[in-house]
């Protein structure tokens, strides 16, 4: 059983790995898809590549191992939990970002290039990954963990809210913490797309051409398919239930961290037609003739 687990495991990362290097390298070797739209699809397969990353390769290792070598270091522990939550938060701020682009694309189609400009691009990427990066550390400076609660983590990954079940004395700043880190970058976020999505879904409808609503709405369809998949997991993890119960964290993580980093590439590919059109003309390019 054991093995076909591993097994089982081994080929969702090898093909999270594949799909996301596949759109990245479609996105970067296509001149045509140098866009903001694919910019950021680029930073999100980005991201994927290494959410997964942080978790699965220790699974893989704890799956064929027998129970008492099933181990990590404290810091190996903390280490991941702050890769998680930056990786983490930084994806709910960027489909948000991509959920803005969409809008202003739809909504104002003449002034896209004005308002979503390279610079632009630019400046919220940085204002992304610099927010996320200083986010989670800031709690453990002001109070550093204490663990003292046992040392048995009731996951196969360190999530912040496995952690507090570990932790020593009042643990209600961490709860706090996580608390208001996740209205911050789950639950506004979350909002500001609703909101965009709805002024898309009236600027759609009030277009004439049935060929332009169609484009239009299976444009935002890929993207709203992983905002439920992502949002919906995560704030059932980090909003929806009483944090000392870590007990179901574990089952549902298993889609935002192994489940989702898979469907993202396969989800934006094979439902847009300009993905698919420059991968089969990158390959024709980048094909070598072969001579009788």
């Amino acid at each position: 059983m054991r093995i076909l687990l591993f097994i089982g495991l081994l080929l969702i990362y090898i093909m999270t790995m594949l799909g996301n290097c596949f759109l990245i390298c479609t996105v970067i070797l296509s001149p045509q898809l140098h866009t903001a739209m694919y910019y950021f699809l680029c930073n999100l397969s980005f991201i994927d590549l290494f959410y997964s990353s942080n978790c699965i390769p220790n699974m893989l290792y704890d799956v064929i191992s027998e129970q008492s070598k099933r181990r990590i270091s404290v810091t190996g522990c903390l280490t991941q939990m702050y890769i998680g939550l930056i990786l983490g938060g930084t994806e709910y701020v960027l489909l948000a970002v991509m959920a803005y682009d969409r809008y202003i694309a739809i909504c104002f189609p003449l002034h896209y290039t004005v308002i979503v400009s390279w610079r632009t691009c630019k400046y919220l990427t940085v204002i992304m990954w610099a927010g996320n990066i200083i986010l989670p550390v800031i709690p453990t400076i002001v109070k550093p963990f204490v663990f003292c609660r046992g040392n048995q983590v009731n996951h196969f990954a360190c999530e912040s809210v496995v952690l507090l079940e570990l932790m020593c004395g009042d643990i209600v700043f961490y709860k706090l913490t996580i608390f208001i880190g996740s209205l911050f970058v789950l639950f506004l976020p979350f909002v500001f797309i609703i909101v965009s999505y709805i002024c898309i879904i009236i600027s759609i409808l009030n277009l004439s051409s049935v060929e332009s609503r169609s484009k239009a709405f299976s444009t935002c369809a890929s993207h709203l398919t992983v905002v439920f998949i992502i949002y919906g997991t995560c704030m059932t993890t980090y909003m929806g239930q009483e944090k000392d119960d870590s007990s179901s964290v574990k089952y549902v993580s298993i889609i935002y961290v192994i489940i989702a980093p898979l469907l993202n590439p396969f989800i934006y590919s094979l439902r847009n037609n300009e993905v698919k059109r420059a991968f089969w003309k990158m390959l024709t390019r980048y094909s070598v003739p072969h001579s009788l």
